[in-house]
C-alpha cells in the first residue's frame, strides 16, 4: 500500500524533535541557587535580600524578583519553621517577606524534560522498525507479477468493436469456443492451440483484438507488456514469469496476453553480454511455463509482436506458439468497416460518404483511421460546426498523412511560383501516364516540413506492382524537378525528397526486385542485422566490383530515362503547366473536378490562333 503523504513528513518531524528535546534536556533549565545554612539565609531575609521564602519539605527557597537566590536546610514543620522566623525579627506576610509553601505533588515539568526524549526516541524505533517492514515487504513483492487482471464477466471489447480483420477474428473464434466449451474439442481428440501469436505492423489492432477474445470468452485476461518482466536484477523476468503463470493456473480457464513479446523472446546466444543474460533467463522460463501446460490447465497465450523474424525458434515451435495470425493493414472494406466503428455516436453529416474517405486512405492502419475520425471532429468542433462533414474528413486525412497547416509560413511570390510549378508537373505527368495514380489533390499550403504537396488517389489496392508501374512512378517523382527547369531554367533543393525516393526506387528495381534486362532476374547483396539489436546493420556484399559498377549503371539508366520522359510531356504540355500554375497559386489548393476542367479548358494562346482562322 502506498504510504500517505503526512506519514513521510510526520516521521521527519519526530526525527527533529526528538533532536532538539535531546539538546534542550541538557541544557541547564533555570540558575541554580547558592546554598547557605540557615543562619546566613535568615540574615539575608532579615536585610531584605530576598523577599519570598519558599518551603519545599526540608529545602527552603529564598527568591528575589522571582528569581532564585539562595537554598539553605531546615528540618521541622512549617509552624515551627514560621514560628522560628517570627522569632528572628522577620514580618511574614504582605508588609514582610512573603512566604508559601510548595505541595508536595509531582514535578510534572521536570518528569516531561526526562521522558519527553525517550517517548520521542521510542516513536522514532516504531517509524524505523515500521519502514524496515515494509522495505522487507517490497522487496518479497518484487518478484510477483505485476500483470492487470481484467475480470471477463462485463466485457468492454467484443469482436464487435474489431473491423477489417474479418480472417484473424475467425482464428481467435476458435479459441473463444474451446474456452466456452472445451469438451466439444476433446470429445474428438483435438488439442487447441497452447500460444496464438498475433503478428502485424504497428496500429492494425493486435492488442485490441487480443482483448476482443477475453470478452467474447467472458474468462479472465491476464496483460502484461514483454519489457516488464526485465529488471536489473539477476533473476527477479524468471521469477515474475513463475508468479504470472501461477496466476494464471488459479483462475483457468484464462488468458495470459504477452504485449511486444520481442522485448524478451529474441533470439538466444545473440546478447552483447554473453548468453546467460537476465533477459535469456526470463525467456528460459517462458519456455518451460509455456511447454509445461497439462492438458487440463485452460490457459491459453496470446502474444503480440511486429517483429517476428527475431524471435527465438524455439518460442515459435508448436506446443508453444502453435498458430501465428497475421494482422495485416486493411484494404478498402476493412477500412471501411474501421471507419464505421470509430464513427459510431459521432455526427457526421448528410454529404459524409467514409466509403470515399475509405478510398483515399490506402495503407492506413487501424490507428491511423481512429486518429483521422478523432482529428475530424476536432476540427469540426474548432469550425463551430454541429456536425462532421467531409470537408473536415479530408482535411484530417492531409493532416495525418502531411502535418498540419502552416498557414502562417510567409513564402516570397517567387517561391510561391517556383512551389505551384514543382506540383503541377507532378501532377500533369501523372495525368499522361497510363500507369500512374489519378490525382486527388493539389496544394501548395505547407504542410510539416513539405512547402506544397499532390496527393494521389488509387483507383484499387495493390498487392503487386509491375515494371511499367515503377516506371510511370518514378516519371512522376521527378516531373517536379523537371518542371523547375523547364520554367526557369534551374533547379532548387524542393525535389529533395523526390530524389530520394527515386533512387531508391530504381535500386530497388535493379538489385531487388530482377527488373533489368543487362542483369536479369537476380537479386545483390545480402543484408545482415543483429538480432539483439532489431535492425539492419550493413549489407553484404556477393558482387563484384564490376557487377557493382553495372548496377550503378542501370539505376542511372532508369532515372535519367525517366527524368528524359517527364521533360518531354511537360514541354509538350508547357503552356497548359503555366495555366494550371497561375489557378494553383491564386487558389493555393485545387481539387480533383477543378483539376479535370482545367485541362480542359482552351489555352489562351490556341484561342487568339483559332479567332483569325474564323
Amino acid at each position: 500500500m502506498k504510504p500517505k503523504w503526512w506519514q513521510g513528513g510526520l516521521f521527519y518531524l519526530l526525527i527533529l524533535v526528538a533532536i532538539l528535546a535531546l539538546a534542550f534536556s541538557f541544557l541547564p533549565t533555570t540558575k541554580k541557587p547558592k546554598e547557605v545554612d540557615f543562619y546566613t539565609f535568615v540574615e539575608q531575609a532579615k536585610q531584605g535580600e530576598i523577599d519570598t521564602i519558599q518551603q519545599d519539605g526540608a529545602t527552603l527557597i529564598g527568591l528575589k524578583d522571582d528569581e532564585r537566590k539562595i537554598e539553605a536546610s531546615f528540618v521541622g514543620s512549617t509552624k515551627e519553621l514560621m514560628d522560628t522566623l517570627k522569632e528572628a525579627g522577620i514580618t511574614l506576610g504582605e508588609d514582610g517577606v512573603k512566604f508559601n509553601v510548595k505541595s508536595g505533588g509531582f514535578d510534572w515539568g521536570g518528569i516531561l524534560i526526562s521522558f519527553v526524549p525517550l517517548l520521542l526516541f521510542g516513536a522514532l524505533l516504531f517509524f524505523l522498525f515500521r519502514s524496515a517492514r515494509g522495505a522487507n515487504t517490497q522487496a518479497f513483492n518484487f518478484a510477483k507479477s505485476r500483470a492487470r487482471l481484467a475480470s471477463g464477466n462485463k466485457p468492454a471489447i467484443t469482436f464487435a468493436d474489431v473491423a477489417g480483420v474479418d480472417e484473424a477474428k475467425g482464428e481467435l473464434q476458435e479459441v473463444v469456443e474451446f474456452l466456452k466449451s472445451p469438451q466439444k474439442f476433446l470429445a474428438l481428440g483435438a488439442r487447441i492451440p497452447r500460444g496464438v501469436l498475433l503478428v502485424g505492423p504497428p496500429g492494425c489492432g493486435k492488442t485490441l483484438i487480443a482483448k476482443a477474445v477475453a470478452g467474447e470468452a467472458g474468462v479472465p485476461f491476464f496483460s502484461i507488456s514483454g519489457s516488464e518482466f526485465v529488471e536489473m536484477f539477476v533473476g527477479v523476468g524468471a521469477s515474475r514469469v513463475r508468479d504470472l503463470f501461477d496466476r494464471a493456473k488459479r483462475n483457468s480457464p484464462c488468458i495470459v496476453f504477452v504485449d511486444e513479446i520481442d522485448a524478451v523472446g529474441r533470439h538466444r546466444g545473440a546478447g552483447l553480454g554473453g548468453g546467460h543474460d537476465e533477459r535469456e533467463q526470463t525467456l528460459n522460463q517462458i519456455l518451460v511455463e509455456m511447454d509445461g501446460f497439462d492438458s487440463s490447465t485452460n490457459v491459453i497465450v496470446l502474444a503480440a509482436t511486429n517483429r517476428p523474424d527475431i524471435l527465438d525458434p524455439a518460442l515459435l515451435r508448436p506446443g508453444r506458439f502453435d498458430r501465428h495470425v497475421v494482422i495485416d493493414q486493411p484494404d478498402i472494406n476493412g477500412r471501411q468497416a474501421i471507419l464505421d466503428v470509430h464513427a459510431k455516436g459521432k455526427p457526421l453529416a448528410k454529404d459524409a460518404e467514409l466509403e470515399v474517405i475509405a478510398k483515399q486512405t490506402p495503407g492506413f492502419s487501424g490507428a491511423d483511421l481512429a486518429n483521422l475520425i478523432n482529428e475530424a471532429a476536432i476540427l469540426a468542433a474548432r469550425r463551430d460546426r454541429k456536425d462532421i462533414g467531409t470537408k473536415e474528413l479530408e482535411d484530417s486525412i492531409d493532416r495525418v498523412i502531411a502535418g498540419p497547416e502552416k498557414k502562417g509560413r510567409i513564402i516570397n511570390q517567387k517561391e510561391k511560383e517556383i512551389i505551384a510549378h514543382h506540383e503541377i508537373g507532378h501532377a500533369l505527368a501523372a495525368k499522361m501516364l497510363p500507369n500512374a495514380d489519378p490525382v486527388h489533390k493539389i496544394s501548395i499550403v505547407a504542410r510539416g516540413m513539405m512547402g506544397g504537396w499532390t496527393r494521389f488517389l488509387p483507383t484499387e489496392d495493390r498487392h503487386l506492382w509491375t515494371y511499367s508501374q515503377f516506371k510511370d512512378r518514378l516519371v512522376v517523382s521527378l516531373a517536379g524537378r523537371a518542371a523547375e527547369e523547364l520554367t526557369f531554367g534551374e533547379v532548387t533543393t524542393g525535389a529533395q525528397n523526390d530524389l530520394e525516393q527515386s533512387t531508391n526506387l530504381a535500386r530497388k528495381m535493379v538489385t531487388e526486385y530482377g527488373m533489368s534486362d543487362k542483369l536479369g532476374p537476380r537479386t545483390f547483396g545480402k543484408r545482415e542485422e543483429m538480432v539483439f539489436l532489431g535492425r539492419e546493420i550493413h549489407e553484404q556484399r556477393n558482387y563484384g566490383d564490376k557487377v557493382a559498377d553495372e548496377i550503378d549503371k542501370e539505376v542511372n539508366a532508369l532515372i535519367q530515362h525517366a527524368y528524359d520522359t517527364a521533360k518531354k510531356i511537360l514541354s509538350e504540355n508547357k503552356e497548359r503547366l503555366k495555366l494550371v500554375a497561375e489557378r494553383l497559386m491564386a487558389k493555393e489548393t485545387i481539387e480533383e473536378a477543378e483539376f479535370e476542367a482545367l485541362l480542359k479548358e482552351p489555352l489562351p494562346s490556341s484561342q487568339l490562333q483559332a479567332t483569325p482562322a474564323s
